[in-house]
């Protein structure tokens, strides 16, 4: 905020024009003052907060002016309500804040005792204990009150500061004076503060971090005896809060609370907006949401900070050191967040990824998982590495933690596409095993149990190429909504690969295939593999006009290879996937000088398959013999 604006009201005779000539002139005015002044601007100078400039605005209370002041009031940033004596100080509750109340005027209000020079108003503390307390407590919207002497110059300049304070160090949102509480956003944004700064997540601030904190904050070191005082001071109102181990959350917040009791709220305000926080205790879009474009054909993908940064998180938050994060430690990491991205729950995080045998997401899981968010939702991700304290080193912000790839417009083109992660379509009629394929991807065990899948579903894994590079493959099946999905050309510039799939032992199901391609003429423009699951049954021919090998085939395509998500050479396949996806030319129709093998692959190499083999060949050379 550039300019603050104090609208200055009250009843007429408390003294709001000689405040203001005070303040300007720095000494009382004695000659007659005209009923109004004229709007005083007052530049920034040292000490004002913020560096903001001031304008200051008499008001007269008079009924034919009453136009002027409703303009006024809407106008302003703050109100300085001005009182002088017993008639006054009733029209403050009586007449003055319901009137506010009633033009919809949702400024701070600061209070003002003027004419302190006079015996007969009492003492400052009888003055703040009989009428000050009584209707702050009523009206939330009073900020603070002073009792001042435009006459004696006392409290004039304080008064001021006080009004720019309110505006760009407001109490309202922190703490509550009659709860004697700070208020639950507060609590909830200073929590998330404790929990950034907690280094190493053992619920304490240990001197260290604490000393980072004071220089992160206030940019500069805490004095030699700064430190034990404040633990002095914590633990004389909650033992234990404070001690050798450090400083825990209840203790930062007892040290927050006594800061918004003394009136020094603006050392609150300079911790929260160190952390990013606006006036109403959320965080900056700007800072959740900085400018970050993708261009068409082109993706968005981990850096290798934000790698850095993934792994670190983990591994702090692995508190049991098991290689898995359980429900206890992905709470406590997803403390200072919404929650779990809802784009999570919505793919039944975190069975989408690698889990250990206990059901907890590994470390290669949660890198898959953010890998995944990350082509998807790169705002997500932004958003997500904003709240769980990212920091560059290079202070270019959160968007330094991704990276945009090479856009990727001819696929058919050959070569390497530059990318690490790959979206792969699996295409198939019901029941051909798309999902088994899913979970052979995560490593889950096959089970016989069916369940059609509704909604789209997706697995995202590593795979090690060959030569030992390191991709992200996400496979995706899309459901009910296929027919939807192949008919967005965004969803399919998305995609890097299409795994069309069939049931080899079920005749119907390569027909689906067939059909469609014919329905959807857009998918040749995207390279493709064939698959034929559940290899390891019965193969059956298939009820169309060509089998799978001589329609590949005539397509000039790779026959179908066969694989079944019981063979531990199905591995193979999300190799042969990635490989596709990183070449795409080579899942693209040979020309005609490099026909294809038409002869189907089996990618059932591993010893089992050596070893029945050569029990058949022994088979038929003892049968032959007799």
């Amino acid at each position: 905020m550039a300019t603050v604006r104090i609208c200055v009201c009250g009843d007429e005779g408390v003294g709001k024009s000689s405040i203001i000539t005070s303040l300007v002139k720095d000494v009382f005015v004695t000659a007659k003052i005209q009923p109004v002044l004229l709007q005083v601007t007052l530049p920034p100078t040292l000490g004002t907060p913020d560096n903001v400039t001031t304008i200051i605005v008499d008001t007269s209370a008079l009924p034919h002016e009453r136009h002027t002041l409703r303009k006024e009031l809407r106008k302003s940033n703050v109100i300085l309500l001005v009182y002088s004596d017993h008639y006054s100080y009733e029209r403050v509750a009586l007449f003055w804040m319901p009137y506010f109340r009633s033009l919809g005027v949702n400024v701070p209000v600061v209070l003002c005792a003027n004419k302190s020079d006079l015996q007969s108003h009492g003492t400052t503390s009888q003055v703040v204990q009989e009428e000050m307390l009584p209707v702050m407590n009523e009206f939330k919207e009073i900020d603070s009150c002073v009792r001042t002497s435009a006459k004696e110059h006392h409290n004039i300049n304080e008064v001021f500061f006080l009004c720019q304070k309110a505006v760009t160090h407001p109490i309202a949102p922190l703490y509550d004076s009659k709860e004697a509480a700070l208020k639950p956003a507060a609590v909830s944004a200073l929590q998330r503060v404790f929990h950034l700064c907690d280094k190493d997540k053992d619920g304490y601030w240990n001197d260290q971090e604490i000393h980072d904190f004071q220089l992160k904050c206030f940019e500069k070191p805490l004095g030699e005896d700064d430190l034990p005082n404040i633990k002095r001071s914590i633990q004389r109102f909650v033992p234990g809060a404070a001690d050798d181990q450090g400083m825990d959350e209840k203790g930062f917040l007892l040290l927050n609370k006594i800061f918004a009791e003394k009136g020094r709220h603006e050392t609150i305000w300079i911790i929260l907006r160190k952390f990013h926080y606006t006036d109403s205790l959320s965080l900056h879009d700007t800072f959740l949401h900085p400018k970050f474009d993708v261009p068409q054909y082109s993706s968005a993908e981990l850096s290798p900070a934000g790698y850095r940064f993934f792994v670190d998180l983990f591994l702090k938050f692995d508190k049991d050191n098991d290689g898995g994060l359980n429900d206890k430690e992905l709470a406590s990491l997803f403390a200072p967040t919404p929650g779990v991205p809802p784009s999570w729950t919505d793919s039944a995080f975190p069975s989408c990824t690698v889990r250990n045998e206990a059901g907890y997401i590994t470390l290669q899981g949660w890198l898959a998982q953010w890998s995944m968010t990350t082509f998807e939702e790169p705002k997500t991700t932004l958003e997500y590495l904003a709240y769980l304290g990212f920091e560059s080193s290079d202070r270019g912000g959160t968007t330094t933690a991704l990276k945009v790839t090479k856009a990727r417009k001819r696929r058919n083109r050959p070569g390497r596409v530059e990318r690490n992660v790959f979206l792969c379509y699996v295409l198939g009629s019901s029941g051909s095993g798309k999902s088994a394929l899913l979970s052979a991807f995560l490593q889950r065990p096959f089970s016989q149990t069916y369940h059609p899948t509704i909604k789209p579903r997706s697995a995202v894994n590593s795979v090690e190429l060959k030569g030992g590079k390191q991709c992200y493959l996400i496979l995706e099946e899309l459901g009910e909504l296929e027919p939807a999905i192949l008919e967005n050309q965004a969803k399919l510039d998305a995609c890097d690969l299409l795994c069309y799939t069939y049931d080899s032992s079920e005749p119907d199901s390569f027909a689906h295939i067939v059909e469609l391609r014919k329905k959807y003429p857009q998918l040749d423009k995207l390279p493709a593999v064939y698959t034929a699951l559940k290899a390891d049954q019965d193969k059956t021919m298939q009820r169309c006009e060509q089998q799978p090998d001589e329609y590949t085939s005539a397509l000039n395509m790779a026959a179908p290879l066969h694989v079944s998500t019981t063979w531990s050479s199905i591995s193979e396949l999300f190799v042969h996937l990635a490989e596709c996806a990183t070449y795409p030319s080579t899942a693209f129709p040979k020309q005609d000088e490099e026909p294809y093998d038409n002869t189907s692959l089996y990618l059932a190499l591993g010893a089992v398959a050596a070893f029945a083999a050569s029990v058949v060949f022994i088979w038929r050379r003892n049968s032959a013999s007799s």
